[in-house]
């Protein structure tokens, strides 16, 4: 049985600011609209950290089945090393699942958001059918089309939503712009694997699009993110803070668009996660000023 050690690894925690991220932006955007409830914030930011390692053990359990892992380049994953059992892989992913729907539950209670109930069943099914199921989306290229409706899209106006009763315009932008850098997290780990999940008839888009435009559209994602919410500078001003990112945005561009070496690709993971709080602690703090100054 693996350690705890190692079922944390499994949890890829280097991708949990996707999951963050949105809930600050989200909240933010309530704040402004004079609505923020930190009890809410609280249980939407369980629901997403809860979803992501979900999302994390149910595709470590799916493509260690299929064998997609078994040669690959970056972390241990549980099942294709036999550090755990598969069962026991797919149960650790259910169980998260569970309790992001027992804490989406309650937050739906506290705002008599109903409507979210069928949101949150949409979540799972689209979690497990990333890379599970018969006839996985995540081999088709569609992962990003997930990554920036679930992760940017829906958990930031699902937050804003939960707390304000409405959505806005900034609420929008954030999560355009939080869903296209999570976007851009994906994009770096799929062009890491392109060789093994070429061979193996895993299609992500990376592997749709080919190596050197799947490094571009990183890059491009990263700039959309920043620049966007200059279109909010009239009422905002103090959103122009996101700018102060650039500088953290130049190594992972940098190693994305020269490095040749898959294994170097790796600490882009973590560098974009870095990136993704910083955009939401900066574009938050800009609507809180904006607001309050």
């Amino acid at each position: 049985m693996a350690t705890a050690a190692q079922w944390i690894q499994g949890a890829r925690p280097r991708t949990l600011p996707m999951a963050i991220a949105p809930v600050v932006v989200g909240s933010a955007a309530a704040f402004e609209l004079d609505a923020f409830k930190p009890l809410n914030a609280l249980l939407a930011a369980l629901v997403a950290v809860l979803f992501q390692i979900g999302v994390n053990y149910a595709n470590d359990y799916s493509d260690g089945i299929r064998g997609t892992d078994d040669q690959r380049v970056g972390p241990m994953r549980l099942t294709a090393s036999r550090a755990a059992p598969a069962r026991a892989v797919k149960q650790a992913a259910f169980l998260c699942f569970g309790l992001a729907m027992l804490a989406g539950l309650v937050l739906i209670i506290l705002s008599r958001t109903w409507p979210l109930l069928l949101v949150g069943i949409g979540c799972v099914i689209a979690a497990w059918g990333y890379t599970g199921g018969s006839n996985p989306y995540g081999y088709r290229g569609l992962g990003e089309v997930f990554v920036f409706l679930f992760f940017g899209i829906v958990a930031t106006m699902g937050t804003t939503y939960t707390q304000a009763l409405q959505v806005s315009w900034p609420s929008f932008i954030g999560a355009v712009g939080t869903g296209l850098i999570a976007t851009a997290l994906l994009m770096a780990n799929n062009v890491r694997d392109i060789p093994t999940d070429r061979k193996v008839g895993k299609r992500t888009l990376a592997v749709r699009i080919g190596d050197e435009a799947a490094r571009i559209s990183y890059v491009m994602m990263l700039a959309v993110a920043l620049l966007l919410p200059l279109v909010l500078v009239y009422d905002h001003p103090w959103v122009l803070l996101v700018l102060l990112l650039v500088p953290l945005c130049l190594l992972p561009s940098w190693t994305m668009l020269k490095g040749q070496q898959r294994d170097s690709l790796i600490p882009v993971l973590q560098q974009t996660g870095v990136i993704n709080l910083g955009f939401a602690a900066a574009y938050g703090l800009g609507l809180v000023l904006s607001a309050v100054v």
